[in-house]
């Protein structure tokens, strides 16, 4: 190896590390956004790259202060409270004589209070009766959740939609029992209490599980997870939660499994015949060898290799981040058009896919292999198969982010919770997220899900466990 070719690799080398370097830097300090604004045009051409989002401003006053132009946001007015809240009526009188006044009309000031939840006691009063003839007569107890525990059903949906909706841990929880209402609640009485409705939910959970294979398109990501390790005293295990999403039908499923190989999707997936939509993870690949899989990939995944290369290259990396603003402004336009989707992609989306691959032809041997914007060009061709197979139907979208916002409790929740306290724990955050994701897919209230459910479930049967799965839910 020659000196210059020596210094060459060196170089690389020393360019890749700094790009990490870079990426690890931005992963802990900056923002997460992958915003790009389009390249700016003259006014006289139209835009080829019209940015994806559009952002809506507030009115804007503009004032000439002491020679220099000072703009204020004009401030949209304050908005009015809710109807459907409780409204307490308070009439304050002048504290004058009224008497022989004429009441000319009145000032109304609506204000926003707040009464912290409370807990009740219900006592059930069960008189018995002699009957003349011997025996006893007495009313049954009414069906609860968990027959053994003082816990109804609404305390026990306000806990759990407290840790897994809005990220507040047990013990937090217990804590503020404690300061606000003075109840002393034991951690292993709310853990039992709720291992007890993981199991009552069971069913459910596995019929979610079927339904959510029910469809011709899924799509599929996986996300890590910490797990205390009993066999290793102070140490974690990496776990995945492996989510599909039924895009059709609006159900998410949470899958735990203790790797990220292939054993986890191919034993869900075993049977399923349909588009499966994912990020180059290479188990993917594999398993579409396996079983009647078509794979299709996701733009979204792509377009993040040019953000991540804006520093190492901002010139290649613009013009791509410019193709792909265009793509997803006639992506959105094509949502509009449902029957006609796929037509419109042919004419409009497929025509610049086409132009970014012979961009990506053109430029690629100018540019190092392994370098930023090299390793983004390479991604996409060796996705672009699977790319093109979203073009084959109407019903597919272009990435995975719809996927990707369902992971993102889970993202939150361990911050809060940092990890699964064994691999059963993990399974049965698995199922509340499962459940969870899919009320919000179907604007469901949470808690009023799970109330009802729990106060159902005894007496449900498991002919009839679709009735209970959030996507079917009513009040």
């Amino acid at each position: 190896m020659s000196l210059h070719e020596y210094l060459n690799k060196k170089e690389e080398k020393i360019k890749a590390l700094q790009h990490q370097n870079e990426m690890l830097l931005k992963l802990l300090y900056d923002s997460k956004s992958e915003k790009h604004k389009a390249t700016p045009v003259a006014n006289n051409q139209l835009s080829m790259f019209v940015d994806i989002e559009l952002e809506q401003k507030e009115e804007e006053q503009t004032t000439q202060v002491k020679g220099y132009t000072k703009t204020k946001k004009k401030h949209t007015g304050r908005q009015p409270l809710p109807e459907h809240l409780p409204l307490e009526e308070i009439i304050i009188e002048p504290e004058e004589d009224t008497t022989g006044m004429k009441k000319i009309g009145e000032q109304i000031t609506e204000v926003l209070d707040y009464t912290p939840a409370s807990f009740i006691r219900r006592r059930y009063i069960r008189p018995k009766y002699a009957k003349p003839q011997g025996g006893i007569a007495i009313a049954d107890m009414p069906e609860r959740p968990l027959p053994k525990s003082i816990a109804e059903a609404g305390l026990l949906s306000s806990i759990i939609v407290n840790k897994f909706v809005d990220h507040l841990p047990f013990y937090r929880q217990i804590e503020r029992f404690k300061r606000e209402h003075k109840l002393p609640i034991p951690s292993s009485t709310i853990n039992d209490w709720f291992v007890a409705v993981c199991t009552l939910l069971d069913p459910p959970y596995n019929k979610l599980k079927e339904k959510v294979l029910d469809t011709d398109y899924l799509q599929a990501d996986e996300s890590p997870i910490k797990v205390m390790d009993k066999d290793k005293a102070g140490k974690t295990h990496q776990g995945y939660q492996w989510v599909y999403h039924n895009p059709l039908e609006k159900i998410i499923l949470f899958d735990y499994r203790k790797g990220r190989g292939m054993n986890g999707p191919k034993e869900l997936l075993s049977g399923y015949t349909g588009v499966l939509q994912c990020d180059g993870y290479g188990v993917y690949n594999k398993l579409a060898k396996k079983e009647d899989l078509t794979l299709a990939g996701c733009l979204a995944h792509v377009r993040r290799k040019y953000v991540e290369a804006k520093n190492n290259d901002p010139t290649l990396a613009t013009i791509a981040l410019d193709i792909f603003s265009d793509i997803y402004h006639h992506e959105n336009i094509a949502k509009q058009e449902t029957e006609k989707r796929i037509d419109y992609r042919n004419s409009h989306v497929l025509p610049l896919m086409h132009r970014l691959k012979v961009w990506i032809e053109e430029e690629s041997i100018k540019v190092l292999p392994k370098s930023p914007i090299g390793k983004a060009m390479t991604y996409t061709i060796n996705q672009w198969d699977k790319l093109m197979n979203i073009f084959k139907y109407g019903y597919v979208e272009l990435d995975n982010n719809l996927i990707e916002n369902k992971i993102r409790p889970l993202a939150l929740g361990r911050k809060n919770y940092l990890f699964a306290g064994s691999h059963k724990g993990a399974e049965h955050i698995a199922m509340m997220y499962s459940f969870f994701a899919t009320c919000k897919a179907n604007e469901v209230n949470p808690y009023d899900w799970m109330k009802s459910t729990l106060e159902k479930i005894p007496t449900t049967s498991i002919l009839d466990l679709d009735n209970l799965l959030p996507n079917n839910f009513q009040m």
